[in-house]
């Protein structure tokens, strides 16, 4: 009866209810189990392990997004008859495999009719699923290439038939089944299935203590607990959503508790866990595509990240720290933490699945999926039992029943990982549609001859040009989309004006990410708004403040390349050092506190010192350095004469 009850917990958990609930449960845990087979013994097929996630995603977005939720049987009706149109279409494309490739730039009748089926139903499907922006913006460019022929100047190109459209979007590896879906199928599906199994077993609730009772105690502790709980969280989820959602409810309420208002709160965990997306070793879905775009392996791109990533989470601890200063926020009471000690003691093994991941990666060289599948096999081994020493990490020294992945947590893992891949298949197909029409008609190459004459041949505009055009189309896209159309029309751009490609599609990547916060769409701020119970968009607005930092921090390794671990290891040193001195600077040059309140007058000149120490060179870090100690001492002179005063 227990089991009965905590299995009908769990549905509702999970939002499976009635008919559509119960056939959403065995598709996911087949897909999920699809999936950790291919991570382990190889992809199946090209078309096959493309067309199975599409398939799987579509069936199961059309599942939990009726059309009509106000006419339940119409919409019973049409989600019917989209889900046949996809089972029909996708099993098509599996049967006749073979065929399509014999029939490129000759489509039959019956390849007409199941390709256009299959595109409408991965375009309704991410309409349902991410709204209407990317959608409309698929119908843009296929508009495109159809009469690109009526299109003025470099905009202008041939025009395609059906015959060219029909192959372009569905029978070649372009299209629905292009890259972003490739990288679905083979690599982000196995790292979504990671981060399923690490959320169940505990082991982000036990990242969220460690942080809390390590800096709970210092001024506005709650907040550089969420900073910190959030980067660890990232290591594992690559999703701003979720990172918000997995840490919120613990850091939130205990920030509103010590005096932050909770729009402030709000924003904060929306910042901390928007970095999760760029954080190693499992990045946003938009990682993996970069890895395939450059040609490189994963582990290149986690490399190239770290500084980087930790350089925003940096920057967001000074810029808690010092307005926790100036507001003279206290942090957590004794009464309210742990034993920090017996904490870290009994809960150490939870790094072990990053550091699993991060040596099936980097020192076994394993593929990204074979490196997931061995992962969460370890999640699953520590979750059951407990370990005191790395030596006799084979012994078993005791059961822990509140973390042990059973039979319904590995179902509820299942199922969770299925439902967090949906969004990400549909999105991958849809965008595909736009890569497709960018390379077949050339604008892609249009656009870098035209971005570089708007910018001037000049490398800031550029750079302001490709944060702008990132952030704006953040906003109405997932991060991956933003990402795939950025990285296609505007990197290549950046490329041509001498930036590494590495540096050039992190900063794309970056930007694509720091949408979540940018308004008047910011998935992450909303999130933490519906958390604290406040504004969403003054939630968005403060969000915006304390993450400027981060705005600078893709500056500092597009014009520093050891930032990305490019050069020799003095260079690299010297570059993390002055980096995390100008993101010092500049964090009290927008706050305005050091020591004490900072007066305007003050606060241009740490600016300009932090933009020094941000440029490379010798001469830059020095003058940025001793400007900056120079006004760190006049802060300190001036507090101890007004701290008698204030007594």
């Amino acid at each position: 009866m227990n089991l009965i009850l905590q299995f009908k917990s769990m549905m509702e958990e999970l939002e499976l209810r009635g008919v559509r609930g119960w056939i959403m449960l065995p598709l996911c845990c087949a897909c999920s189990l699809f999936f950790l087979y291919t991570a382990y013994f190889g992809a199946f097929h090209s078309t096959i392990q493309r067309s199975v996630l599409l398939l799987c995603c579509t069936f199961m977005v059309f599942l939990t997004k009726p059309s009509f939720k106000k006419y339940p049987r119409l919409g019973g009706v049409i989600d019917f008859i989209f889900i046949t149109a996809t089972i029909a279409g996708f099993g098509y494309t599996i049967l006749q495999r073979d065929n399509l490739g014999i029939f490129i730039g000759l489509p039959r009748m019956t390849d007409f009719i199941f390709g256009i089926i299959c595109i409408v139903c991965v375009v309704e499907a991410t309409r349902r699923r991410v709204g209407l922006a990317l959608p409309i913006l698929s119908g843009i460019f296929l508009l495109y290439g159809a009469f690109g022929a009526f299109f003025p100047g470099i905009m202008q190109h041939s025009g395609m038939d059906a015959d060219a459209f029909i192959t372009a979007l569905y029978m070649s590896e372009e299209g629905i089944f292009g890259v972003p879906v490739m990288a679905a199928a083979n690599f982000i599906m196995a790292f979504v299935l990671f981060g399923a199994f690490l959320e169940v077993s505990g082991v982000g609730e036990t990242f969220t203590n460690i942080a809390i009772n390590l800096f709970g105690r210092m001024r506005g502790g709650p907040a550089k607990a969420c900073v910190v709980s959030s980067a660890l969280v990232g290591t594992m989820t690559g999703s701003a959503v979720a990172n918000v959602v997995m840490t919120g409810p613990f850091t939130i309420p205990l920030m509103k508790k010590t005096g932050y208002s909770p729009s402030s709160a709000g924003a904060i965990e929306a910042v901390a866990s928007t970095g999760g997306q760029i954080m190693p070793p499992v990045m946003g879905a938009a990682a993996f595509i970069m890895a395939d775009t450059l040609g490189v392996p994963y582990w290149e791109i986690l490399k190239a990240a770290l500084v980087p990533a930790c350089l925003f989470y940096v920057a967001l601890f000074f810029m808690v720290d010092f307005e926790a200063a100036k507001g003279k926020l206290k942090g957590i009471a004794v009464s309210d933490r742990a034993d920090v000690k017996k904490l870290i003691l009994d809960s150490w093994y939870a790094i072990l699945p990053i550091l699993s991941i991060v040596f099936f990666l980097g020192y076994l060289r394993m593929s990204p999926q074979r490196s997931a599948f061995y992962t969460i096999v370890v999640i699953i081994i520590i979750s059951m039992f407990r370990f005191y020493t790395i030596v006799v990490i084979i012994i078993i020294s005791m059961f822990r029943k509140h973390t042990r992945i059973g039979p319904l947590k590995f179902l509820k893992a299942l199922i969770r990982g299925a439902k967090n891949g949906m969004e990400i298949g549909v999105v991958c197909g849809c965008a595909g549609i736009i890569i497709s029409i960018i390379l077949r008609s050339g604008l892609g190459i249009s656009l870098t001859s035209l971005l570089i004459a708007v910018s001037g041949d000049s490398l800031l505009v550029l750079l302001l040009l490709t944060m702008v055009a990132s952030i704006v189309l953040g906003m109405g896209l997932p991060t991956s989309a933003a990402y795939i159309i950025t990285a296609l029309l505007i990197a290549p751009a950046m490329v041509r004006m001498g930036i590494r490609p590495m540096s050039a599609h992190i900063f794309v990547f970056y930007f694509a990410c720091l949408s979540a916060i940018t308004p008047p769409v910011a998935l992450a701020s909303f999130a933490g708004a519906s958390l604290s119970g406040s504004s969403p968009m003054e939630t968005c607005f403060k969000a915006v403040r304390f993450g400027l930092c981060g705005f600078i921090v893709p500056f500092m390794f597009v014009v520093g390349p050891p930032l990305v671990l490019v050069g020799t290891a003095p260079e690299i040193i010297i570059a993390i050092i002055t980096a995390c001195i100008g993101t010092y600077f500049l964090a009290v040059s927008l706050i305005g506190y050091h020591f004490t309140k900072v007066s305007m007058l003050f606060r241009l000149p740490y600016a300009v010192c932090a933009l020094l120490l941000i440029h490379p060179g010798l001469a830059t870090d020095t003058i940025g350095i001793a400007g900056g100690i120079a006004l760190s001492v006049i802060n300190y002179w001036t507090s101890k004469k007004t701290m008698p005063d204030l007594a």
